[in-house]
């Protein structure tokens, strides 16, 4: 039973997967805010023996090899700066960002989809400048209509966005589970409170 113990804890070890670190940039800021830069543990704690970071904050909990034990870290900082992408790539996750996760007809949340402000059927194409989140209500009601003739109407007109401004729109959407040792560095740069 005792091997039986060992093998399941090597293939599932659930403790270790509740420790991912949190990976920030050489100048420490993290590389994405929304979905939030973080790593396995494994990958993490390859990056510290392959030297390509620094550990700035460690878990309690330890892994061993036959010659080494290792804290798993709570946070990396890549020792090489990343330039941060200019270009924002048009997803459906980003258009969502842009939007902040809200139909920008009815300002409903949840189940979204998105929609051609000018149909395609009459023209539209499909970019930044003419794509918005929808709840599906809406974008049934809107079908390949203009905004005049389904009654509906936007509440920001669509742009592109910069990659600055979605980078600080991520801020806004903090993950489920965010580790005491990572809150310093996710709001490092905010303006404090007098």
């Amino acid at each position: 039973m005792d091997g039986e113990f060992r093998t399941s804890f090597v293939r599932d070890p659930a403790a270790l997967r509740q420790t991912p670190a949190l990976v920030l940039n050489a100048d420490y800021r993290p590389l994405s805010y929304y979905p939030l830069s973080l790593w396995p543990w494994q990958e993490a704690v390859k990056a510290v023996w392959l030297d390509r970071v620094d550990i700035v904050a460690e878990y309690d909990e330890v892994v061993r090899s036959p010659s080494t034990t290792i804290r798993i870290p709570s946070v990396v900082v890549l020792k090489d700066y990343v330039q941060p992408q200019k270009r924002v790539a048009f997803t459906r996750f980003n258009l969502f960002l842009r939007d902040e996760f809200c139909c920008q007809y009815c300002g409903a949340r949840g189940d979204l989809t998105f929609d051609h402000v000018v149909p395609r059927a009459r023209g539209g194409v499909t970019s930044w400048e003419n794509v918005v989140a929808a709840c599906s209500s809406c974008n049934l009601r809107k079908g390949s209509r203009s905004l005049r003739a389904s009654g509906l109407s936007l509440r920001r007109p669509p742009r592109r966005p910069g990659a600055e401004e979605l980078r600080n729109m991520g801020r806004r959407f903090p993950p489920n589970h965010l580790h005491d040792s990572w809150v310093d560095f996710l709001y490092w740069d905010a303006e404090l409170e007098a």
